[in-house]
């Protein structure tokens, strides 16, 4: 395939045009505004795949009635520190920012504090809740399920989902943000390789025949990624959908799977105060990290979230790169 061009553009100038669609398709200022934001945010810190790339479809969902653009979450159960929402099909976006909110406040009042939600939608980079509450000085974890997409280990068919995990602590020097699938590369990661012409560094998962491949279109026609751990990630994503499901009573893997769209998923933000966690033990844990050699031709030894603040100082800098059909399209929607 052949490279695919790309241009860059300002963080305002992607954040307005976003805002601009998302106003003519029914969007209130105030969301317009929240999910323009995390849009252009994802593409400026490197998360293509989940700011301008992503766009599009989530218009269309939209556009589909699968998104209400009206709905908003609502508290249905409380349990100590622990509250249970139903998004009501709001936009994932805005609901997840919404939920983390909430945990930070629980969190600053009682030392903890968990928001299970129900009936939501896609929240596209699940760092971003992360990067949310350490700005906060909220310790965070939290994960989301979605439709099935990767077969468990040694199956065929998808009956996992590629249910994200994000552990976050906040840090002076840079926040310490874990952001990650459950499969070797997210289908976006594949997506991104994909429309540059590139072949993935290591094999990612299976073709319909069966062999393993490192072509990133061959594993998405397939859904066959292989998970992280083999064995392990298979695992870690199961018990994810139980925690998110059954903390909201919401719908599960199978359950998403069989309505046909990666809708109405079930998700839990847990938020623990900041406020005692010594910085001289985070800074002791990534310097001893980074002192390891280097492996040959594989480059500097970073912490979770160091390479997106990287990414972030550079865009903000030079622009963000966008992919030319990517933003021609978001332009047309106008």
């Amino acid at each position: 395939m052949e490279q695919e061009k790309q241009a860059r553009v300002s963080f305002e100038e992607l954040r307005a045009q976003f805002k601009k669609v998302l106003l003519k398709n029914g969007f209130s200022e105030e969301k317009a505004a929240l999910c323009a934001q995390v849009f252009a945010e994802n593409s400026r810190d490197g998360v293509y795949s989940h700011g301008l790339n992503r766009f599009p479809v989530f218009v269309q969902m939209v556009k589909d009635g699968i998104i209400s653009t009206d709905a908003e979450p609502e508290q249905i159960n409380q349990h100590g520190v622990v509250e249970q929402w139903d998004g009501n099909m709001a936009p994932g976006v805005y609901v997840a920012i919404k939920a983390t909110a909430r945990a930070i406040e629980l969190a600053k009042k009682n030392g903890m504090g968990c928001v299970a939600v129900r009936n939501t939608n896609h929240w596209m980079r699940g760092g971003t809740y992360g990067w949310q509450a350490a700005d906060a000085g909220c310790i965070c974890i939290c994960a989301t399920n979605s439709i099935a997409n990767m077969p468990p280990f040694g199956g065929k068919d998808p009956r996992l989902g590629n249910n994200p995990l994000v552990i976050a602590v906040p840090r002076k020097e840079g926040h310490l943000v874990l952001d990650m699938a459950i499969s070797q590369f997210s289908y976006g990661k594949m997506q991104e390789y994909e429309l540059k012409g590139e072949q993935l560094p290591v094999d990612g998962g299976f073709d319909k025949e069966g062999n393993s491949t490192k072509d990133p279109g061959k594993i998405r026609e397939s859904e066959r990624p292989l998970p992280i751990g083999f064995w392990k990630g298979s695992g870690l994503s199961f018990m994810l959908d139980v925690l998110v499901a059954s903390l909201s009573g919401g719908r599960n893997v199978a359950e998403v799977t069989k309505s046909g769209n990666e809708a109405g998923v079930s998700q839990f933000f847990l938020c623990l105060d900041a406020e005692n966690v010594e910085e001289a033990i985070l800074n002791s844990i990534v310097d001893y990290t980074k002192s390891s050699r280097p492996a040959e031709g594989k480059g500097d030894i970073r912490y979770p979230g160091e390479g997106t603040l990287n990414t972030r100082r550079e865009n903000e800098k030079e622009g963000i790169p966008v992919s030319q059909e990517m933003w021609q399209k978001v332009q047309d929607l106008l």
